[in-house]
């Protein structure tokens, strides 16, 4: 079975990966991971002291929050995902990742990439579409690096040992073709198309971005690391694949739920809002193999440091994508569009599940390709889990709450600036959330350099 060639090569694989290559692109993606979510304390400052940074052009808000969204996406997640891909990859097919020496050179290239958008994004340069702010060399350079890495992880799944796919690989797949082509709307999208058409594109856009990029890449992650980190087989192949295409169905169209009560068609609308609820259909398969997995094995999470972040994103999805599909009811979408409702949903899944998943990946892999060293101090790491976990999980609840009486204050007739006055508060406890990730990040990543160190 696929299970068993996975929990094999899991095991004896061990020659095949490249733990310098691996070293490197994690440490890269750390190294974003500290920078990106502190460039969010500080937008989130701005909120309550607008003043903050001063009125400096390249730090203020409209320059900052663009570094803040995109940085997360390709430079935090993505980063690490790539990076941990190249240790997936050969332990599940069996052979050396093809033209392997291609991936060292990309990795400078990935990171001065990113680093020249920053310093554009900071500078001004900005295509307009949220999530899709960087400019257009930055994401030509961005396309180019993720058809390298779909053709070199394509032949080494084709030159693979066993003839069954573990359902990893299939969402590996998915992921990289997928990004692909949605990169090429964002190449096309800002400039070439006129009027509600663009709008309705870069909902498709954005969407695809969290959909077909950061989810199954995400699944990549915890269908690996998951059974890996508990020694327990994927509790359900079948459903896994249930998962797979139904995602694959539903997800293509949800996109355009971010712009109802707009002049585009009703039914175009509706059809997302459908959609929408529909992925009650895949969070709900992929969630039931994640505790499933982890039956005979819950009384060990307390030590597990990698299980537990794989865990809690697991907790965090369910949570941000029962929102995510009640915020495209139109019912609920008429006083939560323009607050902080929306954000929460996007920290919850973005920040909460993916980047939890990809630590709990890392915290897994890191040890291993360091000599199989014990983690420096699992008091230290655990510290920054609960840091983290405890300051998403407020990050998230506080913004629902001033989303809602935000968006309710409005509806009832009150002055705009009176809704912003009441939110003051809240964003007060936004801001030191978010400082609480950052040092349970920090945390994190002192623990495993120490422990490479050692």
């Amino acid at each position: 079975m696929a299970t068993d060639a996975a929990r094999e090569a899991s095991s004896k694989n061990d020659e095949l990966i490249n733990a310098d290559l691996i070293r490197k692109w994690l440490a890269s993606g750390l190294g974003w991971l500290l920078f990106f979510p502190t460039i969010g304390v500080f937008v989130s400052t701005k909120f309550t002291y607008p003043e903050f940074l001063g009125d400096t052009a390249w730090l203020t808000f409209g320059r900052l929050r663009p570094i803040h969204v995109n940085g997360a996406i390709w430079g935090a997640f993505s980063t690490l995902f790539i990076g941990l891909c190249h240790y997936i990859v050969p332990r599940l097919t069996g052979v050396r990742l093809w033209r392997e020496r291609w991936s060292y050179g990309l990795l400078w290239v990935w990171n001065v990439n990113l680093a020249v958008a920053v310093v554009l994004l900071a500078l001004g340069e900005n295509r307009g579409w949220e999530a899709g702010e960087l400019p257009l060399i930055n994401v030509v350079v961005i396309l180019v690096g993720l058809v390298q890495l779909t053709v070199q992880f394509l032949m080494t799944i084709g030159n693979r040992r066993q003839p069954e796919l573990y359902v990893s690989l299939w969402y590996l797949i998915a992921a990289f073709v997928w990004t692909d082509v949605n990169l090429v709307l964002l190449l096309l999208g800002p400039h070439h198309i006129p009027g509600i058409n663009n709008a309705a594109w870069h909902g498709l856009y954005i969407h695809y971005v969290v959909g077909l990029w950061i989810t199954p890449a995400g699944y990549v992650l915890i269908y690996y690391f998951l059974p890996a980190s508990v020694k327990n087989p994927i509790y359900s192949h079948k459903l896994s694949l249930i998962g797979f295409w139904s995602l694959a169905f539903f997800y293509p169209f949800v996109g355009i739920h971010h712009y109802l009560y707009s002049p585009i068609a009703d039914w175009a609308e509706t059809i997302a809002i459908v959609s929408s609820m529909m992925l009650i259909v895949p969070v709900w398969t992929v969630l039931q193999n994640f505790f499933g997995t982890m039956i005979g094995r819950w009384r060990e999470l307390g030590r597990n440091l990698p299980a537990k972040f794989l865990i809690v994103g697991s907790i965090m999805y369910l949570i941000g994508c029962f929102q995510g599909s009640i915020s495209a009811l139109r019912t609920v979408q008429q006083p939560t569009h323009f607050t902080d409702f929306v954000i929460a949903h996007s920290h919850l899944t973005v920040f909460g599940t993916f980047v939890m998943w990809v630590m709990g990946g890392t915290l897994y892999v890191w040890p291993r390709i360091a000599g199989d060293e014990p983690f420096w101090s699992f008091r230290v790491g655990n510290s920054g889990f609960w840091l983290t976990t405890l300051g998403i999980s407020a990050m998230g609840l506080v913004l629902v709450v001033q989303g809602l009486q935000q968006g309710f204050m409005l509806m009832a007739g009150a002055e705009w600036v009176h809704s912003v006055n009441a939110m003051r508060p809240y964003w007060w406890v936004r801001t030191f959330t978010g400082i609480a990730m950052d040092i349970g990040i920090s945390l994190l990543v002192y623990t495993l350099m120490k422990t490479s160190l050692r």
